[in-house]
């Protein structure tokens, strides 16, 4: 299945998850993806906007501001993975076990 390709590829859940916990800029990203590097981000980010999960919209202010948000195909594919976060907190053991 292509959606299990593009949600198996390490960082993105945790960048659409930062997204949907309303990260629009480039620290918030990464202070909500802890671990991931600046370079992983900027790739990630910019696969994710080639597949139209993530808009970027550059802001022409000084200095310029670059915003980076969900697009609606994101939030669907988030709404349909919630369950299966649901199933593994009953399921599996925690991260730190």
């Amino acid at each position: 299945m292509r959606a299990i390709e593009i949600i198996g590829v390490r960082w993105t859940g945790p960048i659409l998850l930062a997204g949907a916990r309303g990260a629009r800029r480039f620290k918030e990203y990464r202070a909500l993806a802890p671990g991931i590097s600046d370079p992983q981000l900027t790739l990630r980010l910019k696969q994710l906007q080639a597949r139209g999960l993530i808009e970027r919209t550059v802001i022409p202010t000084t200095p310029v501001q670059i915003k980076y948000t969900l697009t609606p195909d994101a939030e669907e594919l988030i709404s349909l993975l919630q369950p299966l976060g649901h199933w593994s907190e009953r399921h599996l053991p925690p991260d730190d076990a």
